[in-house]
């Protein structure tokens, strides 16, 4: 009975069969204008699914806690980092005062009370002489 109603049906009255929907990836696409062929096509951001699963109270507040534990500690190593390259400067600037102090100490000084000495000397005795203040300094 099936067969004979199948037949008695036009070819215009017999209803298709749908076609599954591919999805947008599937289809073949062509270069795209920016020449990067490897780019996913987007989507809407309608269309895509977006995650519920929100975190209870006390689990925020324990990120909460965390990360304001977190913060406090890398201040504190930032604090105590900036705190040893400080001293560790002026630990470098008192050394080099220090240095100084003991090279003016220790130099054999030699008054040149002859000022036509100077004209007489050579360029290279010329460069070694530098000026001091004599009332700091102590004359051997």
């Amino acid at each position: 009975m099936s067969e004979a109603a199948v037949e008695t049906q036009s070819p215009k009255t017999q209803k298709k069969a749908k076609k599954p929907a591919k999805p947008e990836a599937a289809i073949p696409r062509g270069q795209p204008k920016s020449n990067r062929p490897w780019k996913t096509p987007k989507q809407k951001f309608s269309k895509i699914k977006k995650t519920v699963n929100r975190l209870s109270f006390e689990k925020k507040t324990a990120l909460r806690d965390e990360l304001r534990y977190i913060k406090e500690k890398s201040k504190e190593i930032k604090v105590q980092r900036k705190e040893a390259a400080v001293q560790k400067h002026q630990r470098r600037v008192e050394n080099a005062e220090r240095r100084l102090a003991n090279e003016r100490r220790s130099e054999v000084v030699q008054v040149i009370k002859n000022p036509a000495k100077l004209k007489r000397m050579k360029k290279k005795q010329m460069r070694m002489i530098e000026k001091r203040d004599i009332s700091q300094v102590k004359v051997v």
